[in-house]
């Protein structure tokens, strides 16, 4: 079981980057995407449900990131738009086999399965 992380990368504020997350080796209920800056604790950015594609979004990016699943990929891709210094940080792809009730998705001790982290940096 694998999750692949990808598309980090350093932008300037404003810009746009496009994260994905391959999974492979074998299905899950849902792909969630976590965050974490240094000297932070870990904190949730956006889930999608593989089973009816409901969405799940942190105050902090509603508006400006959109998440999505591509079925015949068994990818998640993180859209990323009008980025800021603060969105600055590590990123996890985390996939859970079982699906999570709602108020348990945005809590990353949850996951079993984790990407291995892709970097993002904003400049202002």
């Amino acid at each position: 079981v694998q999750l692949q992380a990808s598309g980090g990368g350093l932008v300037q504020a404003g810009g746009s980057l496009r994260l994905s997350c391959a999974a492979s080796g074998r299905t899950f209920s849902g792909t969630t995407w976590f965050r974490q800056a240094p000297g932070k604790e870990r904190e949730f950015v956006a889930a999608v449900r593989w089973n009816n594609h409901s969405t799940y979004y942190a105050d902090s990016v509603k508006g400006r990131f959109t998440i999505r699943r591509e079925n015949a990929k068994n990818a998640v891709y993180l859209q990323m738009n009008s980025l800021k210094p603060e969105d600055t940080a590590v990123y996890y792809c985390a996939a859970s086999p079982t699906a999570l009730i709602t108020s348990a998705v945005r809590d990353p001790q949850h996951y079993r399965f984790w990407g291995q982290g892709t970097q993002v940096t904003v400049s202002s």
